[in-house]
């Protein structure tokens, strides 16, 4: 060896320039002292390529594991073992994944990992759903389409095209996060297998009589011109004008005889947020139990709520004004008013969900317009359901002078009406939730049209009893759950799109009645089968169902339902189409995982068309993480600009980082992120990573089938790190086991940088770089190092994917070890050898007393007493246990201080451990830089201590 090498003065560290070299025979330390004979160091192999450049690595590892069929391999391994199967929620094929699709995607694979490694058979079937709006949306915007014009054919096929497009792009970038699963053989609810499945669903739960037809007012979005379910709903903060409106009261049934002189100048006060509801009123409510009051204010009488009279007078700006007379609302029952504008009577009726929350206590009641209203209305012979709104939101001719406008421009047209009328008593501005369609995010309408329903009321004890038996994860979602199916309407599950599965009904073309049987869906299932549910629009109704059927009329012929169902249905359908055909997988789930909006989304769905069909919930537990936030919580979005593409973290940090914010983040609540989280991450991993590099480089002459040092031949140091790799298994086993992933990132990264890092590791750095390579201490600290990272790398395995296959690549390993991934070998277990509570008791000890020592050396280091910890000295004077507790262990001190020499007296007045730290004696010896008076004794190595000189002799 030519030439000088230099080594950074702190040598208890990595050594790139010293990659593969024991015996130096010549080098220069820093400062420029030279040694001129043989001198063999341990130093750590270096050319262990764990640097910080994922971006570049992980593409590389991705590669092989498909390559090498990893993910079949896994199941091959575990084949007849218990199954955990996780039923993947399909996100929608419509765009580029966020980082809420890749928090659950990776959450998945975590778990799904983790099962597979405790040996169960765990395959992940992954999905997409593909049908609806969104994807319409897709193909109008990126093609150009119009749908009305192109027709069902050429539009559904563009669909598909836009959805296998978006498929495309999901797969690799779900890939590129580490998430492993059968990405070759999807589900997708555009396959026609899965159609057709669906369609047995819903015959099935047409069989049982939980399907109608009828007219009701659903949730209508006039921007995408569909109905809607409650769970496409959202609710936004709105400005709206709400209005209170006179209705001339036209028969008073005589309970107002003595009150009132004449009814020509008496009114009943409704109030109302929504002005363009007005020409659908057929009636007022008011709750039979309440007090109104009769207000005579100048030369008109006005009849409201006695509560709220003071209220409403104040916001008329009426100061002068008496109740000259009260009467119950059952009382009021079957007056008669006039509309304000329409020649229309308007019915006074009584209901129990009036209250005195706000407005007068006289409720405008439109049954078109409005659930409540249109059942409190069905109680009542006559009053007819008026719907004077189109589908695009357009008011109709039973609008009277106001068709033709939206309902937008109803707004200000009725209200500039009844102010030039007088039938305006008073107006308001106020700020409400007001419910808006979750795909456009325009307001909705609530707009009675016939659709088909699921009728929920027929099995919802049922649902609510198949709630109880899952197992909610966090808790509260089973109240959240329970609550929501307890108040849920019948749910609507017609649209009025194309993108979709059809509704399997026929019509009589001669009495227009539906048929729907088990023939007709067998025949549509079939078809869907072999040619897909695109085939509905290309054949006609006799190209589909058998020739003998026959309407109960005796009509041969028949026309198809146009509308589809609603896309919750198809996702809500997987459990069948996927759990029960694939052989991989069972029916009921293990787990069911999602984002907290899928209580009344995805989860609700399943569980309603499993318990209509099966009795049953699909699922034995459901677990609920949050929604992704920037740092300073706030939602993101693209007007704030605070929205961050996962892929941008990927390329720049590596998809371990994002996997590790994945787990570092208590996923029960809104999950921040931000640059600034980022990057604390990317160095919380740095520690752990360099955890495991000090370590690969430190084992890599070191052979676990040979060397090994039993366990009870051990230094006591070693065994202590053992009883804590113990400890940090149980730990991480626990946080596992109750999905508790941030519990486990910060125990690792704790056992990573206190328990390794800055004390074992540090401590042990002179054995294993001084020492004889074949001393049996040195191989009692590689043991006990092997051992804690062959653990350490499986608990890493389900989180750090692609770094736990990097260092399972270069560590040694045992017989019955895969060596080709860590993806195929075993979820580390605790030792009940390495327990010793006695050993850990010392050595808690012994830690006090080494932080007390450390800060001692740090003053002396500011003082300029020393420099290096090596070139100190540490006295000890204590009395009692503490004398004999270190006097006990003398030998240990100086290596878990990291110093030359400690000095032990005993002073009977030392009330506690009494620290003093002067320059150690003797020279430094420049071999293991401890300083020490026998430098110099040896004539062959005048510049080493005895120790040095014993081991190169």
């Amino acid at each position: 060896m030519k030439g000088f090498f230099n080594i950074d003065r702190n040598w208890r560290g990595f050594y790139p320039q010293f990659a593969n070299l024991l015996n130096l025979r010549k080098f220069q330390i820093n400062g420029g002292m030279k040694v001129d004979y043989g001198q063999t160091l341990n130093l750590p192999k270096t050319d262990f390529p764990m640097r910080a450049n994922l971006p570049q690595k992980e593409p590389e590892i991705m590669k092989s594991w498909y390559e090498n069929d990893i993910y079949n391999k896994r199941l091959k391994r575990n084949e007849g073992h218990p199954k955990f199967v996780l039923h993947d929620g399909p996100p929608y094929a419509n765009g580029d994944i966020h980082l809420g699709t890749a928090l659950n995607k990776v959450l998945k694979d975590i778990i799904v990992r983790y099962y597979d490694m405790k040996g169960y058979y765990a395959p992940y079937v992954p999905g997409w759903d593909t049908h609806g709006l969104p994807t319409e949306n897709r193909a109008i915007d990126e093609l150009g389409l119009n749908r009305h014009e192109v027709g069902p054919v050429k539009f559904r096929t563009a669909c598909e095209g836009i959805a296998r497009k978006y498929i495309d792009i999901q797969r690799e970038s779900f890939k590129r996060l580490g998430v492993v699963g059968d990405w070759e053989h999807p589900y997708i609810t555009l396959l026609p297998q899965f159609e057709a499945k669906q369609i047995e669903v819903f015959g099935k739960m047409a069989e049982r009589g939980c399907i109608y037809k009828g007219l009701r007012p659903v949730y209508w979005c006039p921007c995408c011109e569909t109905a809607l379910a409650e769970a496409e709903i959202e609710y936004m903060e709105e400005k709206n004008q709400s209005i209170y409106v006179k209705f001339a009261l036209k028969d008073d049934k005589g309970k107002l005889k003595g009150i009132v002189d004449s009814l020509d100048n008496t009114y009943i006060v409704i109030w109302t947020t929504t002005t363009w509801t007005l020409p659908g009123n057929v009636a007022i409510a008011v709750n039979p139990d309440f007090v109104y009051a009769v207000i005579k204010a100048g030369n008109e009488n006005y009849i409201m709520a006695k509560e709220l009279a003071e209220a409403t007078m104040k916001v008329a700006g009426i100061e002068n004004y008496s109740i000259i007379g009260e009467l119950t609302g059952a009382e009021m029952e079957y007056m008669v008013c006039r509309h304000p504008f329409l020649d229309r009577d308007s019915l006074v009726i009584t209901g129990d969900h009036v209250t005195l929350d706000a407005g007068t206590g006289c409720v405008h009641t439109a049954p078109g317009h409005g659930v409540e209203d249109f059942e409190v209305c069905r109680k009542y012979e006559g009053l007819k359901v008026i719907v004077p709104v189109d589908g695009k939101g357009v008011l109709t001719e039973e609008a009277g002078q106001f068709a033709g406008l939206t309902y937008k421009q109803a707004n200000k047209e009725i209200f500039k009406h009844l102010k030039e009328t007088g039938a305006l008593f008073a107006d308001q501005v106020i700020e409400h939730q007001y419910p808006h369609c979750w795909r456009c995010k325009q307001p909705i309408l609530f707009r009675a049209t016939e659709q088909w329903f699921i009728s929920v009321e027929s099995f919802k004890k049922e649902a609510l009893e198949a709630i109880k038996q899952v197992r909610w994860i966090p808790e509260w979602g089973e109240e959240r759950i329970s609550k929501m199916v307890a108040e849920r309407n019948d749910w609507c599950i017609s649209r009025q799109r194309m993108w979709g599965v059809p509704i399997p009904i026929f019509y009589c073309t001669a009495c227009g009645k539906e048929l729907i049987n088990s023939e007709t869906i067998e025949a549509v299932k079939t078809l869907f089968e072999k040619e897909g549910s695109t085939a509905w629009f290309e054949k006609d109704a006799s190209e589909i169902l058998p020739a003998h059927i026959k309407c109960s009329c005796g009509n041969g012929t028949f026309r198809k339902e146009t509308d589809i169902m609603d896309v919750w249905f198809d996702s809500g359908s997987s459990h069948a189409a996927v759990l029960e055909t694939n052989p991989q997988l069972s029916w009921p789930a293990d787990m069911y995982l999602e984002g907290s909006d899928q209580h009344r989304g995805w989860f609700q769905s399943s569980l309603l068309t499993a318990v209509a069909t099966k009795g049953m919930a699909p699922y034995k537990q459901v677990l609920t993480h949050g929604y992704v936030v920037d740092g300073q919580g706030r939602k993101m979005s693209k007007s704030l600009g605070n929205g961050i593409d996962p892929m941008d973290i990927v390329n720049q940090y590596g998809a371990d980082i994002l996997r590790l914010w994945v787990a570092s983040s208590d996923y029960k609540t809104d999950i921040r992120i931000s640059n600034d989280i980022i990057k604390q991450l990317a160095e919380n991993y740095r520690k752990i990573r360099n955890t495991a590099r000090f370590i690969l480089g430190n084992i890599s002459d070191f052979d676990p089938e040979t060397m090994m040092v039993p366990y009870n031949e051990m230094e006591e140091i070693d065994k202590w790190a053992l009883m804590r790799l113990n400890g940090l298994i149980r730990k991480v086993e626990d946080a596992f086991s109750q999905y508790e992933f941030h519990s486990f990132t910060h125990n690792v990264h704790n056992f990573c940088v206190v328990d390794m890092s800055n004390f074992y590791l540090d401590v042990l750095k002179d054995r294993l770089y001084v020492s004889s390579p074949d001393d049996k201490k040195r191989r009692s600290a590689q043991t006990a190092m092997y051992i804690i990272l062959d653990s350490l790398v499986r608990l890493l395995a389900p989180i750090l994917a692609f770094t736990s296959e990097e260092i399972w690549k270069y560590l040694p390993h045992r017989k019955g070890d895969n060596p080709e991934s860590i993806q195929l070998n075993s979820w580390p277990v605790v030792n009940p050898e390495y327990d010793n509570p006695g050993l850990e008791q010392k050595w808690n000890r012994l830690i006090e007393i080494r932080d007390d020592v450390l800060k001692a050396l740090e003053n002396a280091r500011n003082e300029k007493v020393i420099g290096a910890s090596l070139e100190a000295e540490v006295r000890l004077k204590a009395s009692g246990d503490d004398y004999k507790f270190l006097q006990e262990n003398r030998d240990l001190l100086s290596m878990i201080f990291i110093v030359s020499n400690t000095v032990v007296e005993e002073d009977p007045k030392a009330q506690n451990i009494e620290i003093t730290i002067v320059r150690a004696e003797g020279e430094k010896c420049e071999r293991c830089w401890v300083y020490s008076p026998t430098v110099g004794k040896n004539e062959k190595y005048p510049t080493l201590c005895s120790r040095c000189a014993e081991i190169l002799g």
